[in-house]
């Protein structure tokens, strides 16, 4: 849909801004709203009052707090993040601020709020919208430019408040905020919607994979052929010329690469050496990828990898199994399982084998009593594995590769999908709150019909 214009415009003065509405003031957000209110304002409120408590991981990407831990005032209100009922809050830390961690807190215990201190709180003037204010704090804008300001090292960057005190933002008379937040509360919550009802698409697909990899690596592809009673529990019948075999018995070596330091052999470039975060089940990926030199690629020999290597992810989500292809041939890995090629097994078989629901439950037994599910040499070792002759294996690749290739380009197609809506999203949000459209017709438009109803 196009959306119309307000009728008239002047310069803002931002440069990133450009025109804003005439009736619109540009002002930075501190005169606006208060930044990180003292805790003094709570001076007097009892101790034993249950408020709420909010962990990072509890603040929802693009709005939503997940409300379900309480603690006494007294426990979080030293060294914690204070806030009220109607605040909004935004994370500060990187990557949560550029992922668009924010909300506006709401349904708080006893109206009061505490969390992580990687939050900023902003309190609103009394002419101010928090949802408005909310929708502002999510535009491309404010977290591009934000993201600019951020001060410190990798992963502990912030956004200092100054850059929010200083924001400089137009602000609409407050029956246009209420309008505008209106509008995108539910244009936004159609698009969210629809993404959502895409992912279900993808879990879907994502759940058909996995049986055809289960099937096709226990059961073969052969309905009619004869059974045999496996001898393992949650497995059932094998093809009767199959054999149970335990992984280590199957490939000359099962290895782990460079654990100890891994950085101390860092370079700028050199020998690419993969990570946990660049094994997928269908492939290797070059994110974030880190470098070795070649003298230290001879020194740590046992863990160069080779083409048909299998690399396994340890610790995150373990057993995550890739083969080494052309591009990482001679390349080297941390923290990963690798089982070397062998003449006994086809390696993309063996890839979805290791991928599959029966090795997956033999990780997570492996892993029992962990606090973190790992996925270790001994485990690794021990795992079973129900092998076809050699040319069967490679007859059942195949017919996976072709199968599984159809969903995995369903399931980017649908991925592609997601990201187009979501762009569109926060285009719209950014549009909205800075006044390039005028949504005040369709608010009263759709307000009259929801009257009507």
């Amino acid at each position: 849909m196009k959306w119309k214009a307000y009728p008239g415009y002047k310069p803002s003065g931002v440069e990133w801004l450009g025109e804003v509405p005439n009736s619109w003031p540009v002002t930075r957000l501190r005169f606006r709203a208060k930044i990180n209110p003292s805790k003094a304002e709570i001076n007097g409120v009892s101790g034993d009052t249950m408020v709420s408590f909010i962990p990072m991981e509890a603040v929802g990407e693009y709005g939503g707090l997940r409300l379900d831990q309480t603690k006494l005032l007294d426990e979080v209100a030293n060294g914690y993040t204070y806030f009220r009922e109607g605040d909004v809050v935004v994370a500060k830390i990187t990557p949560c601020f550029e992922n668009w961690k924010g909300s506006v807190a709401q349904g708080l215990e006893n109206g009061l709020g505490f969390g992580t201190t990687e939050l900023h709180v902003i309190r609103l003037a009394d002419d101010l919208d928090r949802r408005y204010l909310f929708y502002l704090t999510i535009t491309h804008a404010f977290r591009s430019v934000g993201a600019s300001y951020m001060y410190g090292a990798g992963g502990q960057k912030r956004v200092p408040d100054d850059f929010i005190r200083n924001f400089r933002h137009p602000f609409p008379p407050s029956d246009e905020q209420i309008a505008i937040a209106a509008f995108l509360d539910r244009e936004t919550g159609r698009i969210d919607a629809l993404m959502e009802k895409k992912q279900r698409q993808i879990e879907l697909l994502q759940e058909k994979r996995a049986a055809l990899i289960s099937h096709a690596v226990t059961k073969g592809l052969d309905p009619t052929a004869k059974m045999k009673d496996s001898g393992i529990e949650g497995l059932g019948g094998i093809p009767a010329h199959w054999q149970m075999k335990r992984l280590k018995f199957l490939t000359p070596q099962l290895t782990v690469g460079i654990v100890i330091t891994p950085s101390k052999y860092y370079v700028d470039s050199g020998i690419p050496c993969l990570r946990s975060l660049n094994v997928r089940e269908d492939r290797l990926t070059e994110t974030d990828l880190v470098f070795i030199s070649q003298e230290s690629n001879k020194l740590l020999h046992k863990s160069k990898l080779n083409l048909g290597d299998i690399v396994s992810v340890r610790t995150g989500q373990p057993g995550t199994t890739a083969v080494v292809n052309e591009t990482f041939d001679g390349a080297n890995c941390i923290d990963l399982i690798i089982t070397r090629r062998s003449a006994k097994f086809d390696s993309r078989f063996m890839c979805y084998v290791m991928n599959s629901e029966f090795s997956k439950t033999q990780y997570l037994a492996g892993s029992c009593g962990a606090i973190q599910a790992h996925f270790n040499i001994e485990t690794a070792s021990n795992m079973l594995v129900a092998v076809p002759p050699l040319q069967e294996q490679v007859h059942i690749r195949d017919q996976l590769d072709v199968e599984i290739g159809k969903i995995i380009a369903l399931i980017r197609k649908i991925e592609l999908s997601i990201c187009t809506l979501r762009e569109h999203r926060t285009a719209l949000i950014s549009a909205a709150v800075t006044g390039k459209i005028d949504v005040r017709e369709e608010v009263s438009r759709q307000g009259a019909k929801d009257a009507k109803k």
